[in-house]
C-alpha cells in the first residue's frame, strides 16, 4: 500500500497524456481510450479490473502508476433522511459530503479542499486551515459514492451537484472544471451540466474565467449582504473583492451563459435584518438577472450569530416579491449530524 502512495494515480492523466504515455512505451494509441473508459466511464478503482487489457500490459502499468480512489469512512444518517459521508483520502486527510434527498431529487453536496482558505464568521469549515485540493479525481469520487448512496437508501440515480462542501471551489479551479468535465462528458459519468451548481464567496476574475470554460452549469454567489461594509464584517476577505467588482463579473457571467445566478442569504438577527438590508438586496437584485435563496442559519460551536425571527424573513419575502424577483426560503437540512450549510467541520 505505501509503494501505491508513492506511485503517481493514473487518474491524474489525460486523456491526451496517457496516448502519450502509450506511444512511448511502443502501445498502440487507442489502449488509451481502453484504459480512459474504464477509469472514468466503469469507475475502476484498480488495475487488475481492466480485463480487455493484457496482463503484460496492466503489469506495466502497475509499475508506474495506481489508482486512490476516496473511501467513505464514517457515515451518518440524519432522521430526515440526509446521509453525511466523512470521506477518506489516500494520503489520511477526511472531507465531508452530504447526500440530500426529496422527493423528486437526491442532491450531492461534495467538497473541493480539505478545509478552507477563507475566513467567513458564521461558517465551521472556515475555522479548519486549508490542508490542500482536491484532486478531480477525488472530487468525482466524492460523487460516485453518493451515487451508490442514492440508489441503495432512495432507489434512484443521483439527479443533482452542488459545490457547495468544504472549501471555497475556484480556489481549486483546474481540478473543479476537470472534475466538472469528468462527471458531464459522454466517455464519463454523463450527467447534465444544468444540473451542477458551482457556489463561490466572489472572486471576480474567476467567476469570469469559469464563464468562459462554457461548462454550462449554474452559478450561486454567497452574498448575505448587498452592504460592502457589512459584507465585510461576515466575510473577512471580501475586503479583496468589492460588490462593484463581484457584479461586473457576474454581469459577464450573465453575459456569457445566460444563465441566472442565485443569490446565497442567510438572515441573522440584529445583523441584517433591517429594512435598509432588504433594499440593497433588491437593488442588487435588480442588477443581475438573479434568483434569491434565503438559507436558515446553522449554528456552529463557539459561533455569535442567531437564526433571524420567522417574521423578518417573511418580510424578506414579501418585498422581494413584490420586486418581482424569484425568492425561495431554503430549509435546513442533517443539522442534527452538523451537515447542514455552514457546518462542516470534521467533528468526528
Amino acid at each position: 500500500m505505501n509503494q501505491n502512495k508513492n506511485k503517481k494515480d493514473i487518474r491524474a492523466l489525460s486523456l491526451q497524456e496517457l496516448e502519450a504515455y502509450f506511444s512511448s512505451i511502443g502501445e498502440k494509441p487507442f489502449r488509451a481510450k481502453q484504459v480512459y473508459d474504464w477509469l472514468w466511464n466503469k469507475n475502476a478503482h484498480s488495475l487488475s479490473e481492466m480485463t480487455n487489457i493484457s496482463k503484460s500490459l496492466r503489469e506495466k502499468l502497475e509499475n508506474h502508476f495506481s489508482i486512490k480512489p476516496a473511501e467513505i469512512h464514517i457515515m451518518q444518517k440524519s432522521k430526515d433522511g440526509t446521509i453525511k459521508n466523512a470521506v477518506k483520502l489516500y494520503d489520511g486527510n477526511i472531507v465531508e459530503s452530504v447526500l440530500i434527498p426529496t422527493a423528486k431529487r437526491t442532491t450531492a453536496c461534495v467538497s473541493s479542499q480539505v478545509g478552507c482558505s477563507l475566513d467567513c464568521t458564521f461558517c465551521a469549515t472556515a475555522q479548519l486551515t486549508r490542508m490542500r485540493n482536491l484532486t478531480a479525481a477525488e472530487i468525482v469520487d466524492q460523487v460516485i459514492l453518493i451515487d451508490k448512496q442514492s440508489r441503495e437508501y432512495y432507489q434512484k440515480p443521483l439527479s443533482n451537484i452542488v459545490f457547495m462542501g468544504m472549501g471555497e471551489p475556484l480556489l481549486n479551479y483546474s481540478s473543479v472544471t476537470d472534475a466538472i468535465r469528468k462527471i458531464t462528458e459522454d466517455k464519463g459519468l454523463g450527467m447534465s451540466p444544468r444540473r451542477i451548481t458551482v457556489s463561490t464567496s466572489g472572486i471576480p476574475k474567476l467567476i469570469e474565467k469559469l464563464a468562459d470554460e462554457n461548462l454550462k452549469v449554474n452559478l450561486a454567489l454567497s452574498l448575505h449582504s448587498a452592504l460592502e461594509e457589512k459584507r465585510n464584517q461576515l466575510m473577512p476577505f471580501s475586503m479583496k473583492f468589492p460588490l462593484t467588482s463581484i457584479m461586473e463579473s457576474l454581469s459577464y457571467w450573465y453575459q456569457k451563459t445566460k444563465s441566472r445566478i442565485t443569490l446565497e442569504y442567510i438572515i441573522w438577527k440584529g445583523i441584517n435584518d433591517s429594512n435598509e438590508d432588504i433594499n440593497a438586496l433588491i437593488k442588487f437584485c435588480k442588477s443581475i438577472p438573479s434568483k434569491v435563496n434565503l438559507i436558515q442559519y446553522n449554528p456552529i460551536e463557539g459561533g455569535k450569530y442567531s437564526q433571524a425571527n420567522f417574521e423578518v424573513t417573511q418580510q424578506y419575502v414579501s418585498v422581494l416579491e413584490k420586486e418581482n424577483i424569484i425568492v425561495k426560503i431554503r430549509k435546513s437540512r442533517g443539522d442534527d449530524i452538523d451537515a447542514a450549510c455552514g457546518q462542516l467541520a470534521n467533528k468526528h
